[in-house]
């Protein structure tokens, strides 16, 4: 009688065995093809600026209304617009510094947080519990004077 020996391959295993490098294994796994670098969400409020660090908010647009309150925030292109502690304004990068997740505003620790991997940022964007090593990047943000419109720049 003749027994079957029976191999597992794990799944970067199984890529190479297809012919796959481990760059482009890297690739697909930080594009969020195979399972992650990047467990963000989508971005559900509409982008009224330009996406590159600069633009206005109305903020008294619908897909704004998370900032009429302490501790709401939106993502506006590249960015998190928060309304932190104080009831002031902060415009930060929303991508984690560490593998590009989308950084959460917690009013209770007036900081932003990486529910990937558990990095927070200050409002200033330091980095204050790793694993990011880099900070984020922060923006300008100035209200108008009838306080309906946040302009956003670098």
């Amino acid at each position: 009688m003749e027994t079957q020996k029976t191999e597992q391959l794990n799944r970067g295993e199984f890529l190479r065995s297809l012919g796959m490098s481990s760059a482009a294994l890297m690739a697909f796994y930080c594009m969020g093809t195979l399972t992650s670098c990047s467990k963000g969400s989508s971005d559900p409020t509409p982008s009224t600026g330009t996406g590159t660090g600069t633009g206005t908010l109305d903020l008294t647009a619908s897909g704004n209304s998370a900032l009429k309150t302490e501790g709401g925030y939106v993502y506006n292109g590249s960015m998190i617009v928060a309304r932190v502690k104080g009831g002031g304004y902060v415009a930060l990068s929303k991508a984690c510094t560490h593998q590009g997740t989308n950084v959460q505003y917690r009013l209770s620790q007036n900081d932003f947080y990486c529910p990937n991997h558990g990095s927070e940022f200050s409002t200033t964007g330091a980095v204050e519990v790793g694993p990011a090593g880099t900070p984020l990047t922060v923006y300008k943000t100035t209200l108008s004077s009838d306080g309906n419109t946040l302009t956003i720049t670098t």
